[in-house]
């Protein structure tokens, strides 16, 4: 199983593309998700919305390769904000 982070820069927040994000990661940490998937369902043309790759670029999301298939979920960083956006109770 190797495992790599996405991104490292930090790219200027926006509150709009902030909630998107929290979405994403929530709905990763819900259930394995192949790259397909994410990308059928996060992937977008407008430049206004860059959830995905503002994701990445934060290394908020974590690549997994698991038997050939590439795996994505939140990165211990994604967690680290749902956890502290969400706190367990």
């Amino acid at each position: 199983m190797k495992l790599e982070m996405t991104g490292a820069r930090n790219p200027a927040k926006d509150p709009v593309i902030d909630a998107l994000i929290l979405d994403l990661l929530e709905w990763l940490a819900k259930g394995e998700r192949s790259y397909e998937q994410v990308m059928e369902a996060w992937r977008t043309s407008c430049p206004r919305l860059t959830v995905w790759e503002d994701a990445n670029d934060r290394g908020l999301i974590a690549t997994e390769q698991v038997n050939g298939r590439k795996l994505m979920r939140p990165s211990l960083a994604g967690l680290a904000l749902l956890d502290q956006r969400y706190p367990r109770q």
